[in-house]
């Protein structure tokens, strides 16, 4: 007898056994559900997730295109440069992450090893610069300069340096050909942010993180067809980051190059003219303040009135663009952008905002005519012209009777227009004005192009500013409180400062008499830029036509076989009948041969006769500064407009310096004779460089006797554009790699110094004289 039951299972263990049939069944039921999911339904989403996982990119950067002057002599390129580079990928394999290699490789390149492990760490929120932003399976570029011996010595111990290269790279590079720096006209360049790659991500010109991108200038105006596009490998690595097969690549494309309107030997005299005017200003004694003139900042502009196309332009003080290549130091950044250093990454011949002085006097004139006024009326020109109490006076109080508009720009009469401004001032209804006043006086501003941008193709222009009555009432409303509290706290007896705020609290809104007046002859709260009074003087020149300044000329591809010209466009007419304008330049003629700038043109032997001469001086005055040195002229081609911060007079700072300008451009010595081989640019230039089949743009050769030595110069002062002259040649076959990249390393380092040497005479021979 058993005591097994017969069937084994009572009918509880039956249920639950079902119980767990069915959980499994469902848990089956749903992990089968997901893997169809996943697999079938998204499994091309998540195949493409998962090999993105195991993919990296190492990006090849693109050759940058060349900027060249008119006559293609390069002004920005790249050049062959020893670069040393970590790989991190390599380094991360070793037992210690590489730190003895890094320190190994400091020894050799005379560096600190906290310097050299900083440039190879990785950038986060928590890491300072220097860091490197880029991919970490990238080569990370220690140095750019480093001599052939220490290249050599890691070639050749590169069991001592596993993961460190040293190879030839094209770096970016500013040569000043003939000593031109032309650095706020060109801007330079540095790395890409965070922000940038995100914003530009979804255009059609994104970015990589190794990229560098133009920041002022003309490399960040025609920063997206300079910079080409990158190269991009991507490798298949496994979770430890090791490289398991390469994936696909795209090649890298070159930008393309810019052929500019600058001529580089016209920019190194304007260079060296301004920067000789502005130390012989600080010479002068100012017998307003009883000190030199501080002579603090300056800028000058060369265009062509056809065209509007800028031929030179100069702003002081100036900086070396080859400071922020490979990276600027934090000391250099601050001597560049500290309070000392009088700011000289402002371009002061767009950002340079100063009242205009008796320059302005061309547009005074037009409100006049435009006003009624005769241009060849009687006008009194009287040595002082009193306002409501206030007494305003002639320069030098000289009077010169009774005489026209044109005589009152020649002699630069203020008294004339104080009264053509005070009688169009009542006609409008004075503190009251009547309802459509026409304010021809700042009407006549706004045509003339003032109060907003030019549009010259260069970033970061400022519009000026024009002080009409708009511009009184806004100011008023943004102003009032603290003029009325500063008014409330005054005690006693007032200082005029108090005396004025309260003035301005009370009535700071409306258009006073002395403020037309004062801004009749470019003084009080008018605010203009040198690219704004070229383009308006340009305008004069050619007619009537306000073109838009320009610096870019024509986009060359690499290749040579698309050449896209940059036109030139207008934006408006001056607000004058040519015979009006006939009229104006008449007088402008005059102050050029009788008139205030008489003394450095007309009885200075400039030949009037075959190279007419316009000119227009201008003395501004600041309060609290000294005053502001202004000289607008033009010839028949050309316009140049020169000011001098707390320089002096127009014709006494500025002059000088123009004078010589001109001199160069047309060949003119001392004796006022034309000799057309020394002459730099007597015409504007309207071809542009040749092309050859590869691509290269071939500069041109110098018209001028053999032994000049800017022929020399300017015949080949570089490779082919974008490339250096140290570069292999095609075909080239070297006994070693390693021989042949230190022979042409160390043949690079002694055609600079030949090239400095050489620039350095050619300056001299352009300019006329040393450049201390």
């Amino acid at each position: 007898m058993t005591n097994i039951p017969e069937t084994g299972r009572s009918s509880r263990v039956t249920i639950r056994l079902v119980v767990i049939q069915i959980l499994v069944l469902s848990l089956l039921l749903t992990l089968g559900g997901r893997l169809w999911y996943l697999q079938v339904r998204n499994g091309d989403e998540y195949q493409k997730e998962a090999k993105g996982n195991h993919v990296q990119q190492v990006v090849e950067p693109a050759t940058r295109g060349a900027i060249l002057d008119a006559r293609g002599v390069p002004i920005a390129d790249n050049e062959t440069r020893l670069v040393v580079s970590a790989s991190r990928t390599e380094l991360m394999k070793q037992d210690d992450d590489g730190k003895a290699v890094l320190e190994r490789l400091a020894r050799v390149l005379g560096m600190s090893p906290k310097t050299v492990k900083e440039k190879v760490r990785l950038c986060d929120a928590k890491t300072p610069q220097p860091c490197w932003n880029g991919s970490p399976y990238q080569p990370i570029p220690v140095t750019d300069d480093a001599k052939p011996k220490q290249a050599l010595q890691i070639r050749e111990r590169s069991e001592d340096f596993p993961g460190i290269t040293a190879e030839p790279e094209a770096v970016r590079r500013y040569p000043a050909p003939y000593g031109a720096n032309t650095s706020q006209a060109l801007g330079y360049l540095s790395p890409v942010t965070d922000e940038e790659i995100e914003k530009a991500k979804d255009t059609d010109s994104p970015f990589l993180a190794s990229d560098e991108i133009g920041r002022n200038g003309l490399e960040r105006s025609y920063d997206s067809r300079l910079r080409g596009s990158s190269g991009v490998t991507r490798y298949e690595v496994d979770n430890l980051g090791r490289v398991m097969g390469e994936a696909e690549s795209d090649k890298a494309r070159p930008g393309s190059n810019l052929v500019t309107s600058i001529d580089a030997r016209v920019q190194a005299v304007a260079e060296k003219q301004l920067d000789q005017a502005m130390k012989d200003a600080r010479k002068e004694h100012d017998k307003n303040t009883g000190r030199n003139y501080k002579a603090d900042a300056g800028a000058v502009v060369v265009m062509e009135n056809k065209t509007g196309r800028v031929v030179s332009m100069a702003s002081n003080p100036e900086y070396d663009p080859n400071a922020w290549v490979g990276g600027i130091s934090g000391k250099e950044y601050s001597r560049l952008t500290g309070k000392k250093s009088n700011y000289p990454l402002l371009n002061r011949a767009i950002q340079g905002l100063a009242a205009p002085g008796s320059i302005f006097k061309v547009i005074s004139t037009t409100a006049a005519v435009k006003a009624g006024y005769p241009f060849n009326g009687n006008y009194d020109c009287p040595a002082s012209y009193k306002v409501g109490g206030q007494v305003f006076k002639n320069f030098e109080s000289e009077s010169h009777g009774n005489i026209n508009l044109g005589r009152a720009l020649e002699v630069s009469c203020d008294t004339v227009f104080y009264d053509l401004a005070y009688k169009q001032w009542k006609k409008d209804g004075g503190n009251l004005p009547r309802k459509g006043a026409k304010d021809w006086f700042y009407k006549a501003a706004h045509q003339f192009g003032l109060g907003r941008k030019t549009g010259v193709d260069i970033p970061n222009e400022v519009e000026g500013r024009v002080p009409d009555r708009k511009w009184k009432k806004d100011y008023w409303e943004a102003n009032k409180d603290a003029w009325c509290k500063q008014a409330e706290g005054a005690k006693g007896r007032p200082s005029y400062a108090e005396r004025i705020a309260k003035e301005n609290c009370v009535s700071g809104m409306k258009m006073r008499a002395g403020d037309s007046v004062n801004y009749s002859i470019g003084q009080g709260d008018t605010l203009v830029t040198p690219i704004q009074m070229a383009t308006i003087y340009g305008a004069l020149g050619n007619g009537g036509t306000l073109y838009d300044p320009t610096l870019g000329k024509a986009v060359v591809s690499p290749n040579g076989k698309s050449v896209k010209e940059i036109e030139p466009h207008s934006h408006g007419k001056l607000p004058l009948a040519k015979k009006t304008i006939g009229q104006m330049d008449k007088a402008l003629q005059g102050v050029a041969t009788h008139g205030t700038a008489a003394w450095r043109f007309g009885e200075a032997g400039w030949p009037q006769d075959k190279i007419k001469m316009r000119a227009k001086t201008g003395t501004a005055e600041v309060a609290g500064k000294q005053t502001t040195s202004w000289l607008a002229t033009y010839t028949d081609d050309f316009t140049v407009v020169m000011t001098i911060s707390q320089g002096g007079t127009g014709s006494g700072a500025s002059g000088p310096a123009v004078r010589k300008i001109y001199d160069a451009m047309y060949g003119v010595s001392k004796d006022g004779d034309i000799d057309k081989k020394k002459a730099l640019l007597s015409k504007p230039e309207t071809k542009l460089p040749k092309i050859d089949k590869d691509g290269t743009i071939v500069p041109q050769r110098d018209k001028r006797p053999a032994d000049d030595p800017s022929k020399r110069a300017s015949a080949s002062p570089s490779g082919p554009a974008g490339q250096s002259p140290g570069a292999s040649p095609p075909g080239e076959t070297p006994r070693t790699r390693r021989e042949a990249e230190a022979v042409r390393n160390e043949g690079e380092q002694q055609q600079r110094r030949r090239d400095g040497a050489q620039q350095a005479r050619d300056t001299r021979e352009l300019a006329g004289g040393e450049r201390p």
